[in-house]
């Protein structure tokens, strides 16, 4: 299964996605966590130790200069499409607990002059995990998608998108599942996050009446607490934890 979570910037997506990749764990499977959110922090989120001190694939400069031939922030310069990557997921990730974690980090724009052989590394990167890797794949990506190319995203299984109670979350979701149908994204699915009451559900499902719910999770003070202590949201949260565990068999079907 290969699964794709996005959603606007402090819904709760990391957490959701920490959520989704321990289930996915318990049930004896083989995960590879990606984190392609240049804000995000899964690595914390699944309980890495020191994982402040992971460097991004984006940042590694050798590494980049050494796949794609090309020197990093020049102008105009020739550089391979389809760098060698297929060795990065050992190399370059991360385990705990029998999961597997990986950094991709972001590009920056302002200032950095040609991004090209940087984007196209990550891009590979994550084409290569998507369409050949043989375990169960959880992206947690930023809102625009830009990690997924067209290709690698009509192979993702499902994108899930979180959205919380609020008019700016309903309206990135809006924009997320018109990007997804751009790019070939078929099978959409959102969940209701942060919900503090049963006027928050129906908030939702009024504004959102077309789109499929897996499920909703209620706001929860052990949430917040676990990030203010470093510690991974399962860990104090095991109804949550169950909750995913159901919306996994919807998302089998």
């Amino acid at each position: 299964m290969k699964l794709a979570i996005s959603g606007k910037g402090g819904v709760g997506k990391t957490t959701f996605a920490a959520f989704l990749i321990r289930a996915l764990a318990n049930e004896g499977k083989r995960v590879l966590a990606i984190d392609a959110d240049p804000d995000a922090n899964l690595a914390q989120a699944l309980g890495v130790e020191n994982s402040d001190k992971i460097v991004p694939i984006s940042l590694m400069k050798e590494l980049i200069e050494e796949r794609t031939e090309a020197k990093v922030g020049s102008m105009g310069s020739f550089f391979k499409l389809n760098p060698k990557v297929d060795d990065l997921p050992e190399k370059l990730s991360v385990q705990v607990d029998g999961i597997k974690v990986m950094v991709m980090g972001g590009v920056k724009t302002g200032g950095a002059g040609c991004i090209c052989p940087e984007s196209t590394l990550l891009k590979m990167l994550v084409r290569h995990i998507v369409l050949s890797r043989d375990e169960a794949v959880v992206l947690d990506m930023e809102a625009g998608l830009e990690h997924l190319g067209r290709g690698t995203a009509m192979a993702v299984d499902r994108l899930v998108v979180v959205v919380e109670p609020g008019r700016r979350s309903i309206e990135t979701a809006h924009q997320i599942r018109q990007l997804a149908s751009d790019i070939g994204v078929k099978r959409l699915s959102f969940v209701g996050n942060k919900i503090r009451s049963d006027k928050d559900r129906e908030f939702l499902l009024s504004q959102m009446p077309d789109f499929d719910f897996l499920g909703f999770i209620p706001y929860k003070a052990s949430i917040i607490e676990a990030d203010l202590e470093g510690r991974p949201p399962f860990e104090k949260d095991t109804e949550t934890l169950a909750a995913v565990n159901d919306m996994l068999v919807k998302l089998r079907t």
